[in-house]
C-alpha cells in the first residue's frame, strides 16, 4: 500500500481548525456573503466587487424556475413515493443532465474555444454560427421555452456593465444573438444560461464548471419543492405528464 498522502488545495482542518483557501472559517463567515464564498472556494482567491456582485445575481437568478422542471419533478416525485429529504434532493439533482441544466456548461465550452480565434467578435460569431448551420447543430443558451425575452439576461448583463465588466466573452455571446438572427432568420435572445455562460467564461471558469454553477444555484429550489410536497401533498400523487394514449400492439397471445 503507498504511503503518499492525498493533496488538496482546498480545505485545510486539524483541531479546532478549518482554513478555506488559507481563509479562517470564522473569518470567512464574518466577512463574505454565501456567493463570495463560493467564488473563493472555486476560484481559490476573493471575489472583487464586479466579482463579488455577479456571483450573487448568477447564483439567484437559477433559484427556482416553477414546478415544471424535471429536477423538480424529479425531486417531488421521490419525495412522493415515501423517501428522505436527502433522498428526493438528490434524486432532483441527478435529473439534471446535458437537456436540463446543461446549457450554461455547452454554452461556455463553445464561447471559450471561439473566443481564442483571432479577428474580432462579430466575424467570429458570424463564422460560428454558419458552421453550426452547416452541421445542423443547435446553438445553447440562446431562446426559451417559456420567455420571449428572459428577464434574467438584461439584468445579468446589466450588473456586468455597471462595473464595466465585459470581455470578450459577452461581446461574442452578444454578436452570436444577432448572427442568429440574421441568418436563420428568426428570434434568439439570449437566455439565462448563455448570459451566465459568457459571464462566468469572462470571469475566468472553466466551462466543465458549468453544471455546477446551475446545480449551486437550483439546490435552494429542489428543497423548497421537497420540503412543500413532503408538508403539502399525499404521498404517491400523479406527478409529471397528463394522463397520456397508448399508441403500442394491441392485446395479443403469447
Amino acid at each position: 500500500m503507498s504511503d503518499e498522502k492525498w493533496k488538496t488545495a482546498i480545505t485545510d482542518i486539524g483541531p479546532g481548525k478549518i482554513r478555506v483557501r488559507g481563509y479562517n472559517i470564522t473569518d470567512i463567515m464574518e466577512n463574505l456573503s454565501y456567493a463570495e464564498a463560493v467564488y473563493l472556494i472555486l476560484k481559490g482567491e476573493r471575489p472583487g466587487k464586479a466579482e463579488a456582485e455577479l456571483m450573487n445575481a448568477i447564483l439567484v437568478s437559477s433559484i427556482d424556475h416553477g414546478a415544471s422542471p424535471p429536477s423538480v419533478l424529479g425531486a417531488r416525485t421521490v419525495m412522493s413515493g415515501g423517501n428522505s429529504l436527502n433522498a428526493a434532493i438528490a434524486g432532483g439533482v441527478l435529473v439534471i443532465g446535458d437537456t436540463h441544466g446543461g446549457a450554461i456548461e455547452q454554452a461556455a465550452k463553445i464561447m471559450q474555444e471561439w473566443a481564442q480565434k483571432d479577428g474580432d467578435v462579430v466575424a467570429i460569431a458570424n463564422d460560428l454560427v454558419d458552421w453550426m448551420k452547416e452541421h445542423k447543430k443547435r446553438m445553447p443558451g440562446f431562446g426559451h421555452r417559456l420567455h420571449k425575452v428572459d428577464p434574467r439576461t438584461g439584468k445579468l448583463f446589466e450588473i456586468a456593465e455597471r462595473h464595466g465588466y465585459g470581455g470578450r466573452h459577452i461581446g461574442l455571446c452578444r454578436a452570436i444573438e444577432t448572427a442568429l438572427s440574421e441568418k436563420t432568420g428568426r428570434t434568439l435572445p439570449i437566455n439565462v444560461d448563455g448570459a451566465i455562460a459568457a459571464v462566468i467564461s469572462d470571469m475566468g471558469f472553466d466551462w466543465r464548471l458549468g453544471k455546477g454553477f446551475f446545480i449551486i444555484s437550483r439546490l435552494p429550489g429542489l428543497l423548497a419543492h421537497t420540503y412543500e410536497e413532503m408538508t403539502r401533498e399525499r404521498p404517491m400523487r400523479t406527478l409529471g405528464p397528463p394522463p397520456y394514449d397508448y399508441d403500442g400492439p394491441e392485446e395479443r397471445e403469447m
